[in-house]
């Protein structure tokens, strides 16, 4: 099993936030990826319903805060929604991956992953949604 941290950026370069994922597969789809990082991201925002957090898609009923959104009223957010806006997201070209370098075409698309892996989220418009 693989750990790796992803990046969220605005633009190539220039880092937003990072968040570390553990127990990965030494090879998964993007798909995959894409679905284990919402997971994650939305069982911490679950826990600390409170607090700010910057998320790869924003809940719908957020207010954007100076350190990312906060839910105006407090309730679970679903991961599976989350990740479904995402998936379409990434194929509308909201924003894309890029994985040691290379950005990736598909949500099906198989990546190879070391805990050397560069994985950025680079994000081209507000993504709402969940």
């Amino acid at each position: 099993m693989t750990t790796i941290t992803v990046t969220d950026e605005s633009r190539p370069g220039h880092a937003q936030s990072s968040m570390v994922l553990s127990g990965l597969p030494a090879r998964i789809t993007l798909r995959e990826l894409i679905r284990t990082r919402i997971r994650e991201e939305v069982a911490i925002a679950n826990l600390e319903r409170t607090k700010a957090h910057r998320l790869l898609v924003q809940p719908t009923e957020t207010e954007t805060t100076l350190n990312g959104y906060r839910l105006r009223t407090s309730r679970m957010i679903d991961w599976e929604r989350q990740a479904a806006v995402a998936e379409k997201a990434f194929e509308h070209n909201g924003f894309f991956v890029i994985v040691d370098g290379a950005q990736v075409a598909s949500l099906d698309d198989e990546l190879s992953l070391t805990p050397e892996t560069s994985v950025r989220f680079v994000k081209l418009t507000p993504l709402v949604g969940g």
